[in-house]
């Protein structure tokens, strides 16, 4: 281990002081990519069924098992569910696209770092290769020792800005297509939720409390004045 560590550090002062912004880049992009990979690994795997979903919304359950995809909006939903079906699909879809917006969390500061990346490794490449040639200038090209800095410093740097953005481009498309995927579940989920919230199958106390409301229907509430004109006339 040692070892390992002693090689890692001979590595990095072969490549100067790029690989310091270079090596903080790698770590804050695998931390992410890690962090991802196991938040939507959980949304899938994690996850009830859309037969289970409809059952917990016709229930008024409060109680959600999981932490799944459907689980975290349906757990969200009904810890706020007012019992009006308008104002119940208008709350779904609040949690809906709350749970959608944490789909591409960190994405973009993924595609980012991953472009830096190889960026970071031309710009050493191009550090190396002007040290080489103030050598040259100043001893020629018959000292071989003092041109090898500027050498390994290009080579160096421009190999470990591929080694960190080759590997983080595949994840950050495989990255991309699992949020994409999440995200079309998730709206259609909400299609068939919302149709079931809006005709829910009402339970008689939910009818007692709530009246036509239950059933998503607007109670018109009587004008006092009309009232008593129509009293009046009958």
């Amino acid at each position: 281990m040692i070892e390992l560590l002693g090689r890692t550090f001979e590595y990095l002062q072969q490549g100067g002081w790029i690989m310091i912004p270079l090596a903080a880049a790698s770590v804050v992009l695998w931390t992410l990519i890690l962090e991802r990979l196991a938040f939507l690994r959980r949304l899938r795997s994690d996850d009830i069924t859309v037969d289970e979903a409809i059952e917990l919304v016709r229930s008024g359950a409060l109680h959600v098992d999981g932490e799944g995809l459907r689980a975290r909006v349906l757990r969200n939903f009904l810890a706020r569910r007012s019992g009006f079906a308008r104002l119940d699909v208008d709350i779904l879809r609040e949690s809906s696209m709350r749970e959608q917006k944490g789909l591409g969390k960190s994405l973009a500061m993924i595609g980012a770092l991953v472009a830096i990346a190889p960026l970071l490794g031309l710009l050493g490449t191009v550090l190396g290769m002007i040290e080489t040639f103030q050598v040259i200038s100043i001893f020629g090209t018959g000292n071989a020792n003092a041109m090898a800095n500027g050498i390994s410093i290009a080579l160096v740097t421009t190999e470990a800005g591929l080694l960190v953005a080759v590997p983080g481009l595949l994840l950050s498309g495989m990255l991309l297509q699992q949020s994409s995927r999440l995200e079309t579940q998730l709206q259609e989920d909400m299609v068939i939720l919302t149709r079931v919230v809006r005709r829910p199958s009402c339970t008689r106390s939910d009818r007692a409390r709530f009246g036509s409301a239950c059933d998503g229907k607007v109670v018109r509430q009587p004008n006092p004045i009309e009232a008593s004109r129509e009293g009046q006339v009958a």
